[in-house]
């Protein structure tokens, strides 16, 4: 229940914000994400600076606690590819993971999406290693692994 509240807020938080920018989508990432394996996912088109890509993962890990994942990542490259409905993103951003310990870090973004004209749907992939620069090590940590999924329901277009 405690999950279900946090995605209604920000939800409702994303609704205010999203008066000001052009297209926004919300959805789920799943596969490899920080903090877990779903995502609450979103993206909005900001006209100044491209677009906004951010995650936010809460997982229950039992024993371990509880790990609560945020990315933020501008997309600073968005171009279609031949034609208006398959989309190529790049973008960089912060990544935190709130667990036991803290991690922060820099993740790198690269996807393709896929805009259905007749319904307000979006799906893609992407890949986003990640340079993790704090954590419980007090070393740097490098983690190729992340790839996910996404699937968004398209407002504004």
């Amino acid at each position: 229940m405690k999950r279900i509240s946090i995605v209604l807020v920000l939800v409702g938080l994303f609704s205010l914000y999203s008066e000001s920018t052009n297209a926004q989508e919300v959805g789920i990432r799943v596969g490899n994400v920080v903090g877990g394996n779903v995502a609450l996912d979103i993206l909005l088109n900001t006209n100044k600076f491209g677009l906004l890509h951010a995650d936010i993962s809460i997982s229950d890990a039992g024993v371990y606690g509880t790990y609560v994942g945020v990315e933020a990542l501008s997309d600073f490259l968005y171009e279609p590819l031949g034609g208006e409905a398959l989309n190529l993103y790049l973008g960089i951003g912060p990544s935190l993971l709130f667990a036991n310990d803290f991690w922060m870090g820099g993740s790198f973004e690269a996807g393709l999406d896929y805009h259905f004209n007749a319904l307000p749907i979006s799906i893609g992939g992407d890949w986003r290693p990640t340079l993790w620069l704090v954590g419980p090590d007090s070393g740097t940590d490098f983690d190729a692994s992340n790839f996910g999924f996404n699937l968004r329901f398209v407002f504004g277009r």
